[in-house]
């Protein structure tokens, strides 16, 4: 019932035959929306500023107040360009886009105008970073104190990807010291848990998991998990099924 799969076993599942299904493409969309949503809230601080607003400490508009950064014109930085990757892209047409993938498209490039770049040059370019890759060995701590430090200070990251794709802690404290602007995370290393210090941090927006919360979304993923379990056993084979070895 996600796309993710990490949090399974696929060498045991093979071993005991056991099939496994996920559900690619349905939840797209609203995952999309969702990570455009925590750019905008973080770029904008909007958290801070319902904060602000509930406390009752709004006596008045001020010029300075709550200034926040326009992201017309500025390089949004897509670590990954899949499906979600490729759907976020599309928008935020008014921001200059560059990707790293493994697989680079260079068709989509000269369609779409978008900027291939390796990954440390991408987060030296980048306004804001959006993380859209798979959990692996491979991508495990890929945005890790090193990278960080790689970022602009003026700049954004944000994770509707999964949680330890972040070194978290290294985060915490990239944003405790200025070193980058602000973050917005949907995902965590530690999930459900948060890295220490994380929560008490202006700077950062938090949501628990939500990429895929929509009504849409949430009843096709339910109709496909449901259909890949009446094709296994109707003894067909299933619509969307992850390779186990």
């Amino acid at each position: 019932f996600a796309v993710g799969f990490d949090n399974i076993d696929l060498e045991a599942a093979a071993a005991r035959r056991i099939i496994v299904t996920n559900t690619p493409g349905v939840l797209t969309e609203a995952t999309a929306e969702l990570t455009v949503a925590l750019i905008y809230a973080v770029a904008r601080r909007i958290v801070e500023a319902d904060r602000f607003m509930r406390d009752g400490r709004f006596h008045g508009w001020a010029p300075l107040m709550f200034l926040g950064k326009s992201l017309t014109g500025k390089v949004l930085g897509l670590v990954g360009l899949g499906r979600i990757g490729k759907a976020v892209a599309r928008r935020m047409p008014q921001m200059n886009i560059l990707y790293h993938d493994l697989n680079r498209d260079q068709d989509l490039e000269k369609a779409q105008g978008y900027g291939f770049r390796e990954l440390d040059d991408l987060l030296r370019s980048a306004d804001v970073v959006s993380i859209h890759v798979p959990l692996t060995d491979r991508t495990t701590h890929l945005i890790d104190e090193r990278r960080l430090a790689l970022m602009k200070r003026t700049a954004y990251l944000v994770n509707t990807s999964r949680g330890p794709v972040v070194d978290e802690l290294a985060l915490v404290e990239a944003l405790r010291s200025g070193r980058i602007m602000g973050a917005a995370l949907d995902v965590y290393e530690d999930e459900p848990r948060m890295a220490p210090g994380l929560a008490e941090l202006p700077n950062v927006v938090v949501v628990p998991h939500i990429g895929s919360a929509t009504e849409e979304a949430r009843s096709a993923m339910s109709e496909l998990a449901a259909k890949n379990i009446a094709a296994v056993l109707s003894g067909m084979k299933p619509l969307t099924p992850v390779e186990c070895g």
